[in-house]
């Protein structure tokens, strides 16, 4: 083992700051001014926006301004979260020459298993779950994503320590029954905290460390502490002058009706299903989706896992793609169909 990489930790910060950091440390390692890092980061309560999202669309921004929730967009893609100082980030910045491979599915479970293992070393017994997830029985404690720019590669992963989904629920624009107190003890039967497996909330040292261990075992290398170097230091004030104003939040900006909620309910052989959903009308695509009703199906998180994957995708052929989902997925769904799911879909919309 004779590569060291660098592992810094910077600590509790605004989103902006943190948003910004995650671009100077991309820039910096494409530009080849730092080595492979590890960056563990904490934000303040943030609502969290993909790079190409509207906070109109995505946000109940009432809730967040009543409650002093920083709107932030990111730099990379994918759907709008929050995060609160009970949850612990975890960042890579990687060359793609070490990586042995340019496909993102093996790099995803290569980093991902290996920090299931580390997570996995605090007491608990966590395993990675494609795509981008990692649980502890069944129940995620882990969401993680990555991008490439260019040569280099960033990686991101949360643990949730002691964090409260219902906060996650009301930052976002969903449906009103998703915020019923049965679809909150619902959603956090789908949440793992580790403070909660563990019965105390652990040392975030030792948390940091199992990561760190972790990582440094997969990829055969050691881990020294630094801190930010200047040319990291220059583009981080350059990308906060940008980040922290307000036209960077604004920066795709669409108005909510143009992306309705819309709603559905039918009776099926199988049970009643209702839909929410949002509804994209310019690009024609269901940007997220819930169901509910009085039906059966096992596993039980099989209606969260169809609702992932329904996640920003074209209203024609949703048939095909919900059909495609059972087939990888199997699933007790007693007297309903796959094509069921799809039939209230489309009345909605209808």
């Amino acid at each position: 083992m004779d590569k060291v990489w660098r592992v810094i930790d910077t600590g509790l910060r605004s989103a902006a700051e943190n948003i910004a950091l995650d671009r100077a440390l991309l820039e910096a390692r494409q530009a080849g001014e730092i080595p492979n890092t590890l960056r563990f980061l904490r934000f303040t309560p943030s609502a969290l926006l993909g790079y190409h999202q509207s906070a109109e669309q995505e946000l109940d921004l009432d809730y967040c301004r009543a409650n002093q929730i920083e709107v932030q967009r990111r730099i990379t893609g994918g759907g709008a979260i929050y995060f609160d100082e009970t949850q612990l980030g975890w960042e890579l910045y990687l060359a793609k020459a070490d990586l042995g491979c340019a496909d993102m599915a093996q790099i995803s479970r290569r980093i991902c298993e290996a920090a299931a293992r580390g997570i996995s070393s605090l007491g608990v017994e966590a395993r990675y779950r494609p795509r981008n997830d990692i649980e502890v029985d069944g129940r995620k404690i882990s969401g993680t994503g990555g991008a490439f720019e260019g040569n280099a590669l960033m990686f991101q992963g949360t643990l949730l320590i002691r964090f409260d989904v219902e906060k996650m629920l009301r930052v976002l624009r969903i449906p009103a029954e998703k915020l019923s107190g049965k679809a909150i003890a619902s959603a956090r039967e789908r949440v793992a905290n580790l403070a909660d497996l563990l019965g105390y909330t652990p040392d975030p040292d030792a948390a940091r460390k199992a990561l760190s261990d972790a990582f440094a075992r997969e990829f055969d290398v050691s881990f020294q502490a630094g801190e930010l170097t200047q040319p990291e230091l220059a583009r981080y004030r350059e990308a906060l002058a940008e980040i922290g104003q307000p036209g960077w939040i604004e920066l795709i900006a669409r108005p909510a009706g143009d992306m309705p909620l819309l709603h559905a309910v039918r009776k099926f052989p199988g049970g009643l299903l209702r839909v929410s959903l949002t509804f994209d009308i310019r690009a024609e695509r269901i940007k997220q989706v819930w169901f509910s009703g009085d039906f059966f199906v096992s596993p039980k998180r099989i209606v969260a896992d169809l609702e992932a994957a329904l996640r920003d995708v074209p209203l024609a052929g949703i048939e095909s793609r919900i059909e495609a989902f059972f087939t990888q997925w199997q699933a007790d769904l007693q007297l309903l169909a796959p094509a069921d799911f799809a039939a209230v879909i489309r009345q909605a919309v209808e």
